[in-house]
């Protein structure tokens, strides 16, 4: 059972999100020290997973083998930084498709637990929506960060209003990350 995972959101955390959906590998612009957080969750042990909610695809906006080939890259440029990304689980519907993988729904969170028998109770989750918040903690995740380079402003205020808490708020993912590694070891 893998008890040091780390889920991690994809745009806004990672990467710079986009009002226009990231849509190629070209538009994909990781935010400055999320490499070099991964890394260092990596070396220290933590298996990162990212869960992301990719609404482009339904829109047209971008194919599963184009959003593939943009997940392809990320791994392997955090690869050549040395960090890790062991796999990506994403939902691929619009919101009110009624499934339970878009977040705030925990489907991908469990679909990741099934796949690789993660202790959620320690698990940490990372994002910078209420959304992701709400999917860790609808999860049992049991450590959620918010990261505050998105493109949201009131995250915290709309999660104070819907009474969820946050164990840790970040600047962005390399701050996150220094706070889990000292928090977590």
């Amino acid at each position: 059972m893998l008890n040091k995972v780390v889920f991690l959101d994809r745009d806004g955390t990672i990467n710079r999100d986009s009002h226009a959906y990231i849509k190629s590998w070209e538009e994909f612009e990781f935010i400055p020290g999320s490499l070099e957080a991964i890394k260092a969750l990596t070396t220290n042990g933590f298996v990162n997973i990212v869960i992301t909610n990719q609404s482009a695809v339904p829109r047209k906006l971008i194919s599963l083998k184009d959003l593939e080939f943009v997940h392809n890259m990320m791994m392997q440029t955090v690869a050549s930084s040395g960090g890790e990304i062991k796999d990506v689980f994403y939902c691929p519907h619009m919101p009110g498709d009624d499934c339970d993988c878009r977040k705030p729904e925990p489907g991908l969170i469990y679909q990741a637990q099934k796949k690789y028998g993660i202790d959620l109770t320690t698990a940490v989750m990372v994002g910078d929506s209420a959304k992701d918040i709400e999917c860790a903690r609808r999860a049992g995740c049991g450590t959620v960060v918010l990261v505050k380079s998105g493109k949201e402003d009131d995250v915290a205020s709309v999660l104070k209003a819907r009474k969820i808490r946050v164990d840790y708020v970040a600047k962005d993912l390399y701050e996150a990350a220094e706070w889990i590694l000292e928090s977590h070891s």
